[in-house]
């Protein structure tokens, strides 16, 4: 367990030295589009063992001199309240937690730019917000026919119509809160008016994921899809590279589809295009970073797994649609694997058939599976949490780390002053109780000591855990999966 598949620092070193090269063929100037998450980029630190969720936000300090942000938000996004379904706040308070990420590892964020700008009112307050706290902010409109309306989307009438956003270093990374944000079309934009000024300018793709130069049906690639199945993303052999150099590389279908649209624009734009492949427009090493691949090909079926859990859990409650869970379900039978090649999950249910109650199960580092059943003072992850914790630090199955006397008036405060219907302790509280009893018990601060050796274990619940739960095992890092089915058959659950 927990081997490494993935070399980080030999990533970091080619990364940056393969985007310093794009800058000096671009003559000093260039937009670089970044797919995916900038940091607490937790997917790929599950596929790729050794990867860490910060390492893109690291290679980005090291250019930190050179290198300027500028956040891209759609402004019906903001409109819609769309939301971060991972850390579960909007996109404009995405937007504004990036800022404060940025300027906390020294990067300078420039500006935020509103895509598909139509006056909308919470758009435009939103400007205003951002500029009473002292951030640019630029308006791109929607363009008719765009993208394949070139003479009209290149013309003055068409990205003409854009602010021109203010830069004043060799690269300039365009981010975004989620995607469908307009990041290549703000770069498109920067281009046609950097040109227009007599500029030299160019411009390339961060994208993480499909790795270009691994085979197309290899699970790293495999789970990339299954990650963005409500996008209906399908990886697929590079057809214009495939014709340019004679290689079979990895691409993604938008990215493939959108290619002769984006060629005629840079022709248009900058004379000729500078590339001749989807592909060629990356910037991604992320292959050469693999060097255990076995470890990476288990590591990215249970990350299909997951997502498989994942999808069925959100078709129960109505988050997502059965496409997106058929998607899955194909990908999983392309990796050839099933739910039985995740060990927690079997012995979750198995432990809930037994006592006829809720449980859950967490496979630990070393293999071994500890389970927790629902009782009259636990909810069945809190049981589990408490079992893990004390088989990991050696501690008999039989302590107490928590009393029953210090749990009473927990239950006694959410039934009896909270209005709560359930008096059985959430993972929350049974930490905090925990660690209360760590000040005087010593078996406790041994257990308490072990919290942050949860990190990357896999946990699955018989039953759709509370908000809480779902929070607590995300902050712990907890890889958590649940059956599709509610504790009750209760309409409103909290």
């Amino acid at each position: 367990m927990n081997k490494i598949g993935f070399d980080n620092d030999k990533y970091l070193k080619l990364q940056s030295e393969k985007i310093k090269e794009r800058i000096s063929k671009f003559g000093g100037k260039l937009y670089l589009e970044f797919g995916g998450k900038l940091f607490d980029d937790h997917h790929a630190s599950r596929v790729l063992p050794g990867f860490k969720p910060d390492s893109k936000i690291n290679m980005l300090t090291q250019l930190k001199d050179d290198a300027e942000i500028v956040i891209v938000i759609n402004s019906q996004d903001i409109e819609k309240n769309k939301i971060r379904s991972d850390i579960g706040i909007t996109y404009d308070v995405e937007v504004l937690r990036l800022i404060d990420a940025f300027r906390g590892y020294g990067l300078y964020v420039g500006s935020v730019v509103l895509t598909q700008f139509a006056s909308q009112p919470s758009a435009m307050a939103y400007q205003k917000k951002l500029e009473s706290l002292g951030i640019k902010v630029y308006r791109h409109y929607n363009i008719p026919g765009y993208p394949s309306n070139i003479p009209l989307i290149v013309s003055d009438e068409g990205y003409g119509k854009n602010e021109y956003i203010e830069t004043s270093r060799s690269l300039v990374v365009i981010t975004a809160p989620g995607p469908g944000s307009g990041k290549m079309a703000t770069c498109l934009s920067q281009l046609y008016h950097e040109y227009k000024r007599g500029i030299k300018a160019g411009y390339a793709k961060y994208e993480t994921f499909p790795i270009w130069n691994i085979p197309l049906k290899h699970p790293v690639n495999l789970a990339y899809e299954a990650a963005t199945a409500d996008l209906n993303d399908v990886n697929m052999i590079d057809p214009f590279h495939l014709e340019a150099y004679g290689e079979k590389t990895v691409n993604y279908n938008r990215d493939v589809e959108v290619f002769p649209v984006l060629n005629a624009m840079f022709e248009k734009i900058m004379g000729e295009s500078p590339y001749k492949s989807p592909t060629d427009m990356g910037v991604n090493m992320a292959g050469y970073g693999i060097v255990d691949d076995e470890v990476c090909k288990k590591a990215s079926n249970q990350e299909i797994i997951r997502r498989y859990y994942k999808a069925m859990t959100q078709v129960r409650m109505g988050e997502a649609d059965q496409n997106q869970l058929t998607k899955i379900e194909l990908l999983m039978k392309q990796a050839g694997i099933t739910p039985d090649d995740r060990p927690v999950i079997s012995a979750a249910k198995v432990k809930a058939e037994m006592t006829g109650e809720p449980a859950a199960a967490i496979e630990l580092a070393d293999g071994r599976i500890v389970t927790g059943r629902t009782s009259e003072l636990l909810g069945a992850s809190s049981a589990m949490l408490l079992n893990a914790l004390k088989t990991m630090a050696g501690i008999p199955d039989e302590t107490l780390l928590i009393i029953p006397e210090a749990i009473n008036p927990i239950q006694s405060l959410k039934v009896d002053y909270l209005g709560s219907k359930n008096p059985r302790l959430h993972t929350d509280e049974v930490l905090v109780a925990l660690s209360i009893s760590a000040a005087t018990d010593e078996n406790a601060k041994r257990a308490l000591s072990q919290l942050s050796n949860l990190r990357g274990l896999d946990v699955h619940s018989s039953v759709i855990l509370s908000q809480v739960d779902i929070n607590i095992f995300r902050k712990l890092g907890v890889n958590l999966t649940s059956e599709p089915v509610y504790q009750t058959n209760s309409l409103y659950h909290n």
